[in-house]
């Protein structure tokens, strides 16, 4: 993009101004609530064109066709929000409420009542996210990219998407684990053959790609692939004999996954009974994880 001020760090304004600028409801609820700010503008559909950076890549067509018949029979009562084209003098191009303008031309719409904003790339960009964390049907795997991009591009923390998103921090966390595995495990929870709570259970796996196929063809529940996953990363027979085969404390398997997920090694952490001490064993598959390792514990990487 062309806003050379793109870049990791918190805009001036705030995620709770950007907020503001789009009213975050519902997109079917938008669709039919008039607006009642006092500057909306009626401006030809043909003078107002997507943004090429919108995050949202793909629009459920039969959502779309069924957006457009409500937009048919009722109008477009909740304004877009635009911008002044930067590029092309007497067009707009679309910050918020491009299902709308899509489902507006399916429905055969001539104009459409927009809310103009001077707004540069990085809060279109900043807000466009927003908008789709907040509005549409994401799956796990969308929203969690939505999470990274907003604090990588940014500099929001998890605290503050959380606030800001009414959101708890713990699912931006379990999310954005979610990144960590593999491109067909994420494919599959895109599909929807798996469930977010199913890949969770897989982020600490070292071959979840493989377990998780294997979730999926015997129809696995969670707490069957979370057993699955528990018993590969410590072994029934390799378990201290004075240990009770109950399962690990919570706090335990969360800093397992998250030591897991950050080294990409399998990582288990074993508490002497009776002690405060205990062993935290991390598993290598070949020489170049070996090094990356040597590189964290030595502070270079």
């Amino acid at each position: 993009m062309a806003d050379s001020k793109l870049g990791k760090r918190g805009l001036g304004r705030g995620l709770s101004a950007l907020m503001a600028d789009v009213d975050l409801v519902p997109a079917t609820e938008a669709a039919n609530r008039p607006a009642t700010s006092s500057d909306r503008n009626m401006i030809p559909i043909e003078q107002i064109s997507p943004n090429p950076d919108q995050p949202r890549r793909s629009f459920e067509p039969e959502a779309l066709q069924e957006l457009a018949q409500s937009l048919k029979a009722r109008g477009v009562l909740q304004p877009l929000i635009v911008r002044p084209h930067p590029r092309d003098e007497g067009l707009y191009q679309i910050v918020a409420g491009e299902r709308r303008w899509r489902a507006a031309q399916q429905a055969q719409l001539h104009e459409l009542p927009v809310i103009i904003r001077d707004l540069s790339d990085t809060e279109v960009l900043e807000i466009a996210l927003i908008e789709n964390i907040q509005r549409a049907d994401l799956n796990a795997i969308e929203e969690a990219a939505s999470f990274r991009q907003l604090m990588d591009r940014f500099g929001h923390t998890q605290e503050q998407l959380a606030e800001a998103l009414n959101k708890s921090r713990s699912h931006i966390a379990n999310l954005l684990r979610l990144l960590n595995l593999p491109e067909q495990v994420q494919i599959w929870l895109k599909e929807g053959k798996l469930s977010a709570s199913h890949a969770r259970a897989l982020v600490p796996a070292p071959n979840a790609a493989q377990l998780a196929r294997r979730v999926i063809e015997r129809g696995l529940s969670v707490r069957e692939t979370e057993k699955l996953v528990r018993d590969l990363i410590n072994p029934p027979a390799a378990k201290p004999a004075n240990r009770r085969s109950g399962e690990k404390d919570a706090d335990t398997r969360v800093l397992e996954s998250d030591l897991s997920a950050h080294l990409k090694m399998r990582v288990a952490i074993n508490h002497a009974a009776n002690a405060d001490g205990g062993q935290l064993v991390v598993t290598y598959k070949d020489l170049d994880q070996l090094d990356r390792l040597c590189q964290v514990l030595g502070g270079s990487a």
